[in-house]
C-alpha cells in the first residue's frame, strides 16, 4: 500500500522577498529568473485584477476527489498559496466557495489548481482569487488518500513545498524560495531599466532603434524598399 503524508512544516521564503516579487509581476519576474518557472498556459486566471504572491502548500488529490484538500487546510498559514494537482488529468471541480471561505479563515491569498473550480461567481463576489485548469461543475467526493506539502508537478512544472509562487493575469510562476531573494534583485533591475524604455517609446523612439536593431536585420538579409519589387510577388 502507498504511503501518504501530511507533512506539517514548510521552509518559507522572507515576507519582503515575496512581496518584491509580487509587485515585479509574472513576466517580469520570470524574465528575471533566465525565462524558467512558468506553469503552462492552461492554467489561467479566472477574474481580473488580482495579483498574489506567497509560499506554496502543495496537494497530490486523486482525481476527481478533494479530500486531501480540506486536510491540507489546517497546515496552512497566512500568506500561503495552496497548489493542488491530481494524480491523473482532471477538471472536476474539487474547490468551491465553501473551502475558498475555509482557506481565507486562514489567511490563504489564493489557489492553483491544475483541476476544475466551481461557485466562480461566488468566488468572484469574495475576491478569493483562483487560477485553475478549467471551471467545470461536475462534483467530487471526498474518499481517496493521497499527500499534503510534498512536491507535485502542475501544469508541467515542479512546484514544491515552501516555493514562491507569483501569480496574475499573465499566469503562475514558481521559483525556490532559495532563488528568491536574487530573483527579485533581478526584477527590479529590469524594472528600472524598463522604466527608462518607456519613456523613450512615449517619446516616439522605434524599437529598432532603442534596441540597436537594424544591424541585426541588415545581417539576416532584411531589406527596405519603397513598393515591393515586381518580381518578389
Amino acid at each position: 500500500m502507498a504511503t501518504h503524508y501530511v507533512v506539517r512544516s514548510v521552509d518559507r521564503a522572507e515576507p519582503e522577498i515575496i512581496a518584491a516579487l509580487r509587485e515585479a509581476g509574472v513576466a517580469t519576474a520570470h524574465e528575471a529568473a533566465g525565462r524558467a518557472g512558468l506553469l503552462g498556459p492552461a492554467i489561467q486566471a479566472r477574474q481580473a485584477g488580482p495579483a498574489i504572491a506567497g509560499s506554496a502548500v502543495t496537494v497530490s488529490c486523486h482525481p476527481g476527489d478533494n479530500l486531501m484538500i480540506h486536510a491540507a487546510v489546517e497546515v496552512c498559514r497566512p500568506g500561503d498559496v495552496l497548489v493542488v494537482t491530481t494524480t491523473s488529468p482532471s477538471t472536476d471541480g474539487m474547490f468551491g466557495d465553501l473551502l475558498a471561505t475555509s482557506l481565507r479563515a486562514r489567511g490563504v491569498l489564493g489557489l492553483v489548481i491544475d483541476a476544475g473550480v466551481r461557485d466562480i461567481a461566488t468566488l468572484r463576489e469574495m475576491g478569493f482569487p483562483v487560477w485553475s485548469r478549467a471551471v467545470h461543475a461536475q462534483g467530487t467526493v471526498k474518499a481517496s488518500p493521497g499527500s499534503v506539502n510534498v512536491p507535485v508537478v502542475a501544469a508541467g512544472r515542479l512546484v514544491r513545498p515552501g516555493d514562491i509562487v507569483v501569480a496574475d493575469e499573465d499566469g503562475v510562476l514558481a521559483l525556490p524560495a532559495a532563488r528568491g531573494r536574487a530573483v527579485a534583485g533581478a526584477a527590479a533591475q529590469r524594472l528600472a531599466a524598463e522604466a527608462g524604455k518607456r519613456e523613450q517609446l512615449a517619446a516616439g523612439t522605434l524599437g529598432v532603434d532603442l534596441y540597436n536593431l537594424r544591424p541585426l536585420l541588415a545581417e539576416l538579409g532584411v531589406q527596405y524598399v519603397d513598393r515591393l519589387p515586381e518580381d518578389a510577388a
